[in-house]
């Protein structure tokens, strides 16, 4: 018995967080693990000297606020339930603000606020180049450490956000880009859509679809369209561009939303049938959806669980080792989802968001 639990505790330890929740909780429960063992087992392989009481990472009471730019997207829940298995996990709460609609301003106040309230980690949004720069500076010197996730400043900017966790997005749209590139004929015409431009999450992503467009020595012609980031008017607006434009041959959004709605006005108008490719990033249950009936192409996962999760992992962590343990940049990867693969995303799920149910 004693070999089998150092066993479990060396795989634990060897897990990374590069690699991700599924394939991990997929692991464990091969190995007879369930969520909370893989914690503990995790706990033990990190402490490098674990409490005699009870071994593994103590349980503390830090407060954690996370400032985002869509509190109410549906993209974020999977973030959220990551947030919460990791409080669970380390003893922590958290506060979840910042804008509903990426009122900039909102989100500066939020960090103030939270910067006031003395957090003991403030996880952000960094969607403007540099409005967070300043209260960035003032939550360092209160001894708060900042971690950008989603979204993140420009490669030299000022800020001094201590790691940043989520996709790059202008590699990503690039990449992306030159997958549908490849569906679409050459001389055709596409729609780009963009759902709050200019900010550092969307922005980055459409700078990539065309920047692969023109690399590709310029095949296609496009339009780009302000979509919104309200759903109901993402959806008139994308409905209201393919009625107008009805040889278009692909639409692609740069974020959730619009990219459900390419999928909903693909699906009304039986775009699939007719050689129209849709595509686009992340993982709305509408979306994927769209992609088992076949009326989308393909979207992109970017695993928001991990996005929630990560973040407040590295900030207990920096907190718990009075900095010693500093927070690192995390990839959280490029997945494409398409119909020979979507069935793995369609159970019900905390990971996607589908559920609120624990992992067992």
């Amino acid at each position: 018995m004693d070999n089998e639990i150092q066993d479990q505790a060396d795989f634990a330890q060897n897990i990374s967080i590069a690699i991700s929740r599924r394939k991990a909780f997929e692991m464990a429960a091969k190995l007879g693990l369930g969520s909370a063992a893989l914690a503990g087992g995790l706990g033990t392989g990190m402490a490098a000297n674990p409490p005699e009481a009870g071994g593994g990472l103590p349980k503390k009471n830090y407060k954690f606020v996370y400032v985002c730019h869509l509190t109410s997207s549906q993209f974020f829940t999977p973030t959220i339930y990551g947030i919460q298995d990791a409080c669970v996990f380390l003893g922590c709460s958290y506060q979840w603000t910042g804008s509903k609609n990426s009122v900039v301003s909102e989100m500066v106040n939020a960090m103030q606020t939270a910067i006031a309230g003395k957090a003991d980690g403030i996880a952000v949004c960094l969607i403007d180049a540099t409005a967070f720069d300043a209260p960035t500076s003032t939550a360092l010197a209160a001894g708060i450490p900042v971690i950008g996730y989603n979204a993140d400043v420009p490669a030299g900017s000022p800020n001094k956000r201590l790691c940043f966790v989520g996709q790059p997005h202008y590699e990503t749209g690039y990449s992306i880009a030159n997958r549908w590139l490849k569906l679409v004929p050459k001389g055709s015409h596409v729609m780009l859509s963009i759902q709050s431009p200019g900010t550092l999450n969307f922005q980055p992503r459409l700078d990539g679809y065309i920047q692969a467009i023109k690399d590709a020595g310029n095949p296609i012609t496009y339009d780009v369209i302000n979509s919104s980031v309200d759903q109901a008017t993402i959806i008139s607006r994308i409905e209201s561009y393919y009625l107008s434009h009805k040889d278009v041959a692909g639409m692609f959004g740069t974020g959730g939303g619009d990219t459900y709605a390419c999928g909903l006005v693909s699906a009304k108008y039986g775009l699939a049938k007719n050689g129209v490719i849709v595509a686009g990033f992340d993982m709305f249950p509408q979306t994927l959806g769209y992609i088992h009936t076949g009326d989308m192409t393909f979207t992109t996962d970017q695993q928001p669980y991990l996005q929630g999760f990560v973040p407040l992992l590295q900030m207990y962590l920096y907190k718990l080792s009075g900095g010693a343990v500093a927070p690192a940049d995390t990839n959280t990867s490029l997945t494409y989802v398409t119909k020979d693969n979507v069935d793995l995303y369609l159970g019900k799920s905390r990971f996607e968001g589908s559920t609120s149910a624990e992992p067992t």
